[in-house]
């Protein structure tokens, strides 16, 4: 069995689409994560259109900024997913940061996500569940999109349905909330913008506690949208279903306070009811926010947060036995008359 071939080191979390394990490669030692996921149904296997996105994944040109699926196989009622291993994620560098990020850190990590994004884009994948917990850090401080359990393949033409029920309620974009079936990567652009807002507020911008609440938070903040601001919704399966009491947007200047203008318009460039007006990944890398002071941390200069909040544990190094501040200062000054060998050999 394939699975022997890794020793399992622990457990590091559970999502909605399986459980994942810190393990070692027992021929090679190389630290991996596998993500086991389960089958609903034994007799019907894998899904086709599963085992298609698997492979695209698997076939995809490695990126820095997408965590790369290793090797995929059979286990069990399901079957196994082996990631390279990140030593934490997003959510914990917002949740434990002692202090709001700078302007720079924030930048360094929109930077890193913005062209994870683009590139998942350019190869024609919808992620549908980007969310600070699904962006790791390594020990580098480089952030990597991670968990595609959700991602699909989509086609520019616009045909095909899918299901709306994706994307962490918080991140869901408004035509998923409201039972849209046809959507593009305009999904992944609306978590960019929230993730954005909430690095720049260190809280969530729309932490809304069951779908209808969420609709109602999104509103608060954009205001009730119009057939003339949103024409699209119209055509969504559940806007009929529901109405809200018309309510004015809220600037965002009062939703992410101390944001420099460049920002609040980036960030409204994602934050936009039409899919089609989002700003793509691509575009947003060349926005002026980017290329104003400060500039982009670099990733060595991001913090590197551990799961759990606490760093993993080290030995204290012991210091020189020639020096120790117990000893009396007698103790510890370098007789003169050692250095006389040493100052003859000086130039003069």
């Amino acid at each position: 069995m394939i699975m022997e071939q890794y020793s399992i080191l622990g457990r590091i979390g559970e999502g909605a689409h399986g459980i994942v394990f810190k393990a070692k490669h027992v021929q090679t030692g190389e630290t991996v994560a596998l993500k086991k996921v389960a089958l609903r149904k034994l007799e019907d296997g894998i899904p086709n259109q599963a085992l298609r996105e698997i492979k695209a994944l698997q076939e995809i040109e490695d990126n820095q900024h997408v965590v790369k699926l290793k090797d995929v196989f059979p286990h069990g009622t399901g079957f196994v997913l082996v990631f390279n291993f990140m030593l934490s994620d997003l959510s914990e560098v917002i949740r434990n940061h002692q202090r709001h990020l700078t302007p720079a850190q924030v930048k360094g990590y929109m930077v890193m996500l913005l062209k994870g994004v683009a590139f998942l884009h350019q190869n024609n994948i919808m992620h549908r569940d980007l969310k600070p917990a699904n962006l790791l850090i390594s020990s580098s401080g480089h952030l990597k999109i991670a968990d595609f359990g959700l991602a699909r393949l989509f086609s520019h033409e616009g045909r095909r349905l899918y299901s709306h029920q994706v994307a962490t309620r918080w991140y869901r974009a408004p035509e998923l909330l409201y039972g849209a079936r046809r959507y593009d990567q305009g999904v992944d652009l609306w978590a960019v913008g929230c993730i954005f807002g909430e690095l720049l507020n260190s809280s969530p911008l729309f932490p809304g506690e069951n779908d209808i609440e969420q609709l109602c938070c999104v509103l608060r903040v954009l205001g009730t949208p119009t057939v003339d601001s949103w024409p699209e919704m119209l055509e969504l399966p559940d806007y009929n279903k529901i109405t809200f009491k018309e309510n004015p947007a809220i600037p965002l200047e009062e939703i992410v306070p101390d944001t420099p203008p460049q920002g609040i318009h980036l960030l409204y460039r994602f934050l936009v009811y039409p899919s089609s007006q989002r700003c793509s990944a691509s575009e947003a890398l060349l926005h002026p926010y980017f290329f104003s002071c400060p500039l982009p941390a670099h990733h060595s200069e991001l913090p590197i947060p551990h799961r759990g909040g606490r760093p993993p544990h080290q030995h204290p190094q012991a210091p020189p036995p020639d020096f120790s501040v117990n000893l009396s200062l007698q103790s510890s000054v370098v007789a003169p008359v050692l250095l006389k060998p040493h100052a003859l050999l000086l130039p003069s």
